[in-house]
């Protein structure tokens, strides 16, 4: 009977700490800014499984797109999702990835996964420098004047 005291008491303990962790807000804090783990670790467990030699390798493409996302909410996370408006072209960039991988590691290489990743991956690099552009795009053109007129300003003369 002592031993069978000891365990429930053991669990009052543990049952009062998580309640009292829980009105404290840790688990609020947590289920705020560690969500993305729940897409983050399928994807890395898709990988290890694949290297692990227990999964075929088409488990790449959908490995690759969870572990991107995941990185892309937790940067949004820590700086903002405002941020969102210019990385939303990474989301492309993760199925290029997967793809490549799949071309990578697949025994015949199929040139049809390679050219997908390559057309994707310049889809989302278009998109990315156009997002960049339309957001910042008059801060570079200034900048560029102004790099510009200081060179021809301070330049020798000899170049006229």
């Amino acid at each position: 009977m002592p031993g069978n005291k000891s365990a429930i008491g053991i669990l009052f303990l543990f049952a009062g700490a998580v309640i009292l962790l829980g009105k404290l807000g840790l688990f609020a804090f947590i289920g705020t800014n560690f969500w993305p783990l729940f897409v983050l670790i399928p994807g890395i467990l898709l990988h290890v499984l694949f290297f692990g030699r227990l999964l075929p390798t088409v488990v790449l493409v959908p490995g690759a797109i969870l572990t991107v996302s995941a990185v892309i909410f937790f940067f949004c996370i820590a700086f903002g999702w405002n941020n969102m408006q210019y990385l939303w072209p990474l989301f492309i960039l993760g199925l290029a990835i997967g793809l490549y991988e799949y071309h990578l590691f697949e025994m015949s290489h199929p040139k049809v996964a390679m050219t997908a990743a390559i057309i994707l991956a310049l889809i989302a690099a278009s998109f990315f420098v156009m997002m960049l552009f339309w957001g910042f795009g008059l801060y570079l053109i200034a900048i560029a004047f102004l790099a510009v007129g200081a060179w021809l300003v301070t330049g020798r003369k000899s170049y006229w």
